[in-house]
């Protein structure tokens, strides 16, 4: 059954405004002055169409500002699928943990393919401030995200007024450099960043990675060379990536291939594994370090290959942008789609909902008061079936929204039976061959 939680209507005038608006290409004069996001293009096309003073393009606006303060928790690798009814304006936005040292790939398919434009943004949290790292409005590549900073990120998709579509968003990470020895060698990380060294007195400030004696050690980064040697290292080789804060060094080289100031590219040869500088009476390995202004920081997150892929979507996609009711008495709305997840609210069964999107075995669904979470999807069923039969005693008010003081959508007349689809606190949802709608318990 498709959802009964009622749009405001949107009106003829409203449509006929917008279909002016698509075919504008000017940005307005924001777009002179600085770069901006194909979202905050299209929201300056609203204002320059006077659509900001409308409860169509208001809401579009409102509805992306705090979309931001309403994300759901999501942990990397992700995938959903969704869908954006043109009838009700919506926002989708994540939040998740990134590592310094990895790269987010971001890829959005969509159905239609064509027409449907969904506008994609990521930002990086930094106290009450938002940092747009990247935008885009297509499904072409995928958006690719170097995560530079430790911390916490949004991600918000948001389609276009008056489009309706299927979506389908995954987020995978990956090392932000190429790894730094050749797979001819077999390479393996034996020893890890923090480890003691010469009995406590100082800690391993990098990772080494054993291989055969004389197997290439591979730039990760395109970037300027510069060979050397120390005491500790033996033969090195020091890597300064292009536009990186930080510099990449290579130790116990056998043999040093490249001369100072060359321009390296991935994946160009820069020495030999071998056990020079104090690796003398160890099995042949490279020292991999990256410093920066701060000092050494653990390399592996930016060089360890990553092949979690997300769990494919497993949960009825039937039930997608439709409204449903939960089928047990255990149903628990949860913070995140994982059974471990704290529990937001216990449901009491017949619980009536809306579901916004799929992701593994659980539905993303939103109540009628607004709060939202995850379901696993075993525990809800759609509305086709009715509970039972009611039959008002006397006349009863049909609202949009389980509220009394929520639009009136019609009067039910005392006597004639209705069915009953679901329930939500004091009211029942309930359909009368026409209308559906809410009426008190």
């Amino acid at each position: 059954m498709k959802p009964i939680f009622q749009p405001k209507t949107q009106s003829l005038f409203g449509m006929l405004l917008l279909s002016v608006l698509f075919s504008c290409n000017s940005i307005g004069p924001a777009g002179l002055f600085k770069k901006m996001s194909p979202h905050d293009v299209y929201g300056n096309r609203l204002k320059t169409a006077g659509l900001q003073q409308t409860a169509l393009g208001s809401e579009w606006l409102q509805t992306a500002d705090q979309s931001l303060g309403k994300a759901t928790h999501i942990t990397i690798p992700y995938k959903e699928t969704g869908f954006f009814a043109a009838e009700k304006i919506r926002a989708a936005t994540f939040q998740f943990e990134g590592k310094r040292g990895e790269k987010l790939y971001i890829s959005l398919s969509k159905n239609p393919a064509q027409n449907f434009v969904v506008f994609v943004d990521v930002w990086q949290q930094n106290g009450q401030q938002n940092q747009l790292l990247a935008s885009a409005d297509t499904t072409g590549k995928p958006l690719i995200v170097e995560v530079k900073q430790a911390g916490t990120y949004l991600l918000r998709l948001q389609p276009e007024l008056l489009r309706s579509g299927e979506y389908t968003l995954t987020i995978q990470s990956g090392p932000a450099l190429a790894f730094p020895v050749a797979a001819s060698g077999r390479p393996n990380i034996g020893s890890f960043f923090g480890a003691e060294r010469d009995a406590g007195i100082r800690k391993h400030e990098g990772i080494d990675i054993f291989a055969r004696k004389g197997t290439p050690a591979l730039a990760a980064a395109n970037g300027i060379a510069q060979p050397g040697e120390n005491k500790l290292g033996g033969k090195v080789v020091f890597l300064h990536p292009d536009d990186a804060d930080y510099t990449l060094y290579y130790a116990h080289l056998d043999s040093q291939l490249v001369h100072n100031g060359q321009h390296v590219q991935v994946g160009d040869t820069v020495g030999l594994v071998g056990n020079t500088g104090n690796a003398r009476t160890t099995p042949s390995h490279l020292h991999f370090g990256i410093y920066t202004n701060g000092g050494a920081v653990n390399p592996l997150t930016f060089v360890a290959p990553i092949t979690k892929k997300p769990e494919p979507v497993t949960a009825s996609l039937k039930n997608l942008n439709a409204t449903v009711r939960t089928n047990n008495r255990n149903s628990k709305l949860l913070t995140e789609p994982t059974e471990k997840a704290p529990v937001k609210e216990a449901l009491p069964e017949a619980t009536a909902l809306h579901v916004d999107a799929a992701t593994c075995n659980f539905y993303k669904v939103t109540l009628p008061d607004g709060s939202s979470g995850y379901l696993n999807s075993r525990t809800v069923i759609g509305v086709e079936m009715p509970l039972r039969k009611l039959t008002p005693k006397v006349a009863e008010a049909l609202y949009a929204h389980p509220d009394t003081i929520s639009p009136r959508k019609t009067i039910l007349a005392a006597g004639k039976p209705v069915n009953v689809l679901g329930s939500f606190g004091s009211f029942y949802l309930v359909e009368d061959g026409k209308e559906t709608g809410w009426v008190k318990k």
